[in-house]
């Protein structure tokens, strides 16, 4: 039975096993194709690059021919000096004429910048000016890492030549910029699949991002770099060091004059005043340039402005020879560069989130630079941007008041915000204080703008206008929280708007009188139920009338008119609002609006008086007559006084005036 059952399972097994074993077979078979096919195109990139290298160094050992035999012909002497130093290899390199190689790489250079359109002008021929290192390179963006066009580039032993390819003519150029070794800062740049073999350039005020074939030749143009780099600025120091030494003095050819022994006696006598020699040799002096661009490009602003403060000590107490003026000549150049980038820091252009504190590492660096006037100007402009679009970003609410808020709340809390940081910045430059309140005035009336637009030019009511001011002079009084009063000048930039004000809510109260004048009945008030006469007592206590009640009667009824007591509440509600408005600026505007109000009510009641024949009527014009002159016009005077501060006669000789006076009876004229 198990030599049955072993029979049985052997072919189960058996199948299976091949399936797993087709299975790998066939997976190894795909690999190994595609496999073949990478060495396949592998081959033929290899093939197709080595043919292209083949046949640039096909074109170069032309060129070199051509540039050997061009130099034959025109020097024969030459050309047998480099026959014998080929037949013997052995010869001294003083013989086979360093000169002549000198000019060979001249000629070499000239040869590949004749490929190169445009830069025939801008590179100066020079003795000294050699080719070093040269070949095609990739151009990045730097700050999206796309690519922008294939360049190829020249160094010499003096700058750097970028030129691009031309699309239709091979192995042809056109020039893009030159950079000259002394300004100009490398950076290896870390590899980051798949963005790798590239290195940075630094020249201010801008950076470009190059990529190599591959890690060898980068590697070799970093090194090649910064040995070039490093070789001119050794010549560059021994050139200085050269003009340094003192100069022997040249001998005055001999005198036959007998008198001029004791003077020339005299001359040897007095110590002739030699120059001191500054040592401009130091390493950090001669790096200080090149430290500088990288500063800048690295926007390490402080450490710029530390290394030039390190310099103006050194050279604090020296002599001004020529060597410190070319010092200082290249100086200049790299502290002009690091002011505009600090400029450009504080233009408004640039992002105005952070608030004022943002600004403080460029300002603070700006006054270290000795140009704190400038500092002062950029700041006050970079805030007044900061503002207007704080402002503008302002949603306009449904709500005028809400918005007055909001507007209120944004504006005097950067205006706060900056005159602190500006104590902070500016605190030893009393000078720009004075910057300080013209700029602060001028954000006023910006504001005062947007604050009028949404109050005054809506035609919002006189309450509401009211609210809205005083909201706004409570929050300008925060300001004198730092000694900064902006009252007067928010005071006078509404004049004209409040003014405006108060006479368009005159204007309609005279007409709302006028017309209820020209319906008036002479009735008393019946108000019809208990509650509406409590009402009317609250509203006139509030009024300012607490003597009301000998005016009310029985069952609900008000021994006054309709009218008089429509006005009564109306011209006080204008009072109060305007005394909200109110500024010195304005007493004439709501005096003069309040005798011009009081003057319709007073002329209708004496108009009616005079002309009124019924005698119960006439007893009842003569109650409201006497409510007016008793009542209403002592407490418009008594508000008016407590509101302004001083006593209006213009209201009392109103109130005097208006009394009865006998008049003709036949007379229908009102005499006030």
């Amino acid at each position: 039975r198990q030599s049955q059952e072993c029979r049985r399972l052997l072919p189960k097994r058996a199948r299976a096993g091949a399936r797993s074993l087709k299975r790998n077979v066939y997976q190894n078979y795909r690999q190994f194709i595609e496999t073949a096919r990478e060495i396949s195109y592998l081959e033929s990139e290899m093939y197709q690059l080595s043919h292209i290298l083949t046949e640039q160094k096909g074109i170069m050992e032309a060129v070199t021919q051509a540039l050997l035999v061009q130099a034959d012909r025109d020097d024969p002497a030459l050309g047998a000096r480099r026959a014998a130093a080929a037949t013997d290899p052995f010869l001294p390199l003083s013989a086979k004429d360093a000169a002549a190689s000198e000019e060979g790489r001249q000629r070499t250079l000239t040869t590949l910048l004749e490929k190169v359109e445009g830069c025939r002008d801008l590179l100066p021929e020079s003795p000294g000016k050699y080719l070093v290192y040269n070949g095609d390179l990739v151009e990045y963006d730097a700050d999206h890492m796309a690519q922008i066009q294939r360049v190829h580039a020249f160094l010499m032993n003096d700058c750097l030549l970028v030129a691009t390819a031309l699309p239709n003519r091979r192995g042809a150029y056109r020039y893009d910029a030159l950079y000259p070794l002394d300004g100009l800062a490398v950076v290896n740049v870390k590899d980051n699949p798949p963005m790798k073999d590239m290195f940075k350039l630094l020249m201010f005020p801008e950076s470009r991002i190059f990529q190599a074939e591959n890690a060898k030749i980068k590697k070799e143009w970093l090194e090649v770099l910064e040995e070039t780099k490093r070789n001119r600025a050794l010549s560059e120091k021994r050139r200085l060091e050269q003009e340094a030494l003192p100069r022997p003095a040249l001998t005055p050819p001999e005198s036959t004059n007998p008198f001029d022994e004791d003077e020339e006696v005299e001359e040897e006598e007095e110590p002739s005043a030699e120059e001191e020699v500054v040592d401009l040799s130091l390493e950090w002096i001669q790096e200080l340039p090149e430290d500088l661009d990288v500063c800048i490009a690295q926007r390490d602003f402080e450490g710029a402005v530390d290394l030039l403060d390190k310099l103006n000590e050194y050279l604090g107490d020296k002599p001004v020879s020529q060597p410190v003026k070319e010092l200082r000549a290249k100086v200049d150049e790299r502290v002009r560069q690091l002011t505009d980038v600090l400029v450009f820091e504080l233009s408004p252009d640039r992002s105005l989130r952070g608030g004022p504190r943002a600004t403080r590492r460029a300002v603070s660096q700006l006054i270290r630079l000795g140009q704190s006037t400038k500092a002062c100007e950029l700041f006050l402009k970079n805030r007044a941007a900061a503002v207007q679009t704080a402002i503008r970003q302002l949603r306009i609410e449904g709500a005028t008041l809400l918005y007055i808020h909001k507007l209120c709340h944004v504006f005097f809390t950067s205006l706060l915000e900056t005159a602190r940081e500006f104590e902070t910045d500016f605190a030893g430059n009393n000078g720009c204080y004075s910057a300080f309140v013209v700029w602060a005035r001028s954000s006023m009336k910006m504001f005062v703008d947007a604050f009028s637009k949404q109050v005054f030019d809506s035609k919002e009511s006189l309450s509401t206008a009211a609210e809205c001011v005083k909201v706004a002079k409570e929050h300008c009084k925060q300001l004198s929280e730092i000694g900064l009063d902006l009252t007067f000048i928010i005071h006078a930039l509404l004049v004209k708007d409040i003014k405006g004000a108060l006479q368009s809510y005159k204007d309609i109260i005279i007409e709302a009188t006028k017309h209820r004048n020209s319906e008036e009945m002479w009735r008393k008030m019946n108000l019809m139920t208990p509650e509406a006469l409590g009402k009317l007592r609250e509203e006139m206590r509030s009024c300012g009338v607490g003597n009301f009640d000998q005016y009310t009667g029985d069952d609900c009824w008000v021994n006054l008119s309709y009218t008089v007591v429509a006005f009564t509440k109306q011209t006080m509600a204008f009072l109060e609002e305007a005394l909200k408005l109110y500024f010195p600026e304005l007493h004439m505007v709501l005096l003069e609006s309040l005798v011009e109000i009081i003057l319709v009510a007073v002329q209708h009641v004496d108009y009616s008086l005079r002309c009124e024949q019924d005698p119960e009527k006439k007893a009842f014009i003569r109650q409201n007559a006497s409510f007016l002159y008793e009542t209403v016009l002592p407490v418009v005077e008594k508000r008016f006084e407590e509101g302004v501060g001083k006593p209006a006669k213009q209201l009392q000789d109103l109130r005097n005036a208006s009394r009865l006076m006998r008049v003709n009876p036949e007379s229908t004229t009102s005499v006030v």
